[in-house]
């Protein structure tokens, strides 16, 4: 089956699949030559102009989705008011990765492992309250710089096995250049599901995920209303809105002081999900900050 992708100028899967994220490319690291990437992204980020001039964000940004039998993916285009330079510096980093992914409400633990075979990410994803690491899916990300040019850079993260039947995790950031002082980034979020997934996914969207949506609008109905796509399209929308609020806000924290950039993440990646309730809110900020700033405290020690 084809694919079907929705662009729109709109803005866990169940519990523990929900704090997952990010897709891939290749896997070849280390500096380049060729400037296809940056000629390619550039390309994109022509082609978007009108999207991301007029939408309903309020911000330089398009959300699509894709669904087919072989899985799931959402893609983020957005324009970010940071040099290239503090982008390139603050993501290619294992240990800052961790540092986006904690934001996330499902992430409970993420700290980053070198190895012979190259830097590993712990990832354990769980409940929107907080959990005991015994109690929480352990996900093992490998981390990979695909691609790095002056101007340019990819990385990808990638696992072969996730929770509740899901597979091949890819997840991608790629970013260019843009004059002012701009960047533009594509996050991707992609991960396979088998039969165990799919049942999975019928259970939470039957009960915990019935009112759940995502961010596409659908077209009017018989009755002329409008609604939000839902089901498994809107489960890979909300977390790929939600990760990409996270690099936003990390991105934004390294203007502040080593001391205050922890607080300023939390307290951002809050106020931004919020802007959107009828997708993100899950709940209260002093919850949200409390059980956070434990689980922070917790990642610093090795699992």
């Amino acid at each position: 089956m084809t694919p079907q992708r929705y662009q729109h100028s709109w803005p866990g899967i169940w519990q523990c699949l929900a704090g997952i994220v990010f897709a891939c490319g290749g896997c070849n690291a280390g500096a380049a030559t060729d400037t296809a990437p940056v000629s390619a992204l550039r390309g994109v980020y022509t082609r978007l102009a009108p999207a991301l001039a007029h939408n309903a964000f309020g911000q330089p940004l398009v959300l699509e989705s894709a669904e087919s039998t072989k899985g799931l993916t959402g893609d983020i285009y957005a324009v970010v008011p940071y040099p290239f330079a503090a982008v390139s510096t603050g993501m290619k980093s294992a240990e800052h990765w961790c540092d986006v992914m904690i934001l996330h409400i499902n992430t409970k633990y993420c700290h980053a492992v070198a190895g012979p075979q190259g830097t590993r990410l712990r990832v354990n994803i769980g409940k929107k309250t907080p959990q005991a690491m015994a109690d929480a899916t352990r996900v093992e990300f490998q981390y990979n710089e695909t691609r790095t040019l002056q101007n340019y850079f990819a990385i990808t993260l990638t696992a072969r096995q996730g929770p509740l039947g899901t597979s091949n995790y890819r997840i991608r950031l790629e970013a260019v250049e843009l004059p002012d002082k701009q960047s533009f980034l594509h996050l991707t979020y992609a991960y396979g599901v088998g039969f165990a997934g799919r049942l999975a996914m019928q259970t939470y969207l039957a009960t915990l995920g019935a009112d759940k949506v995502g961010f596409t609008r659908l077209a009017p109905g018989a009755d002329g209303q409008t609604g939000y796509v839902a089901g498994v399209r809107g489960v890979v929308e909300r977390n790929t809105m939600r990760y990409y609020l996270a690099i936003d806000s990390f991105l934004a924290s390294q203007r502040e002081s080593p001391a205050a950039q922890l607080e300023h993440r939390l307290q951002s990646w809050f106020s931004a999900v919020e802007r959107y309730p009828r997708q993100l809110h899950e709940v209260d900020r002093p919850d949200y900050l409390t059980m956070k700033r434990a689980e922070v405290l917790r990642q610093q020690t090795l699992y």
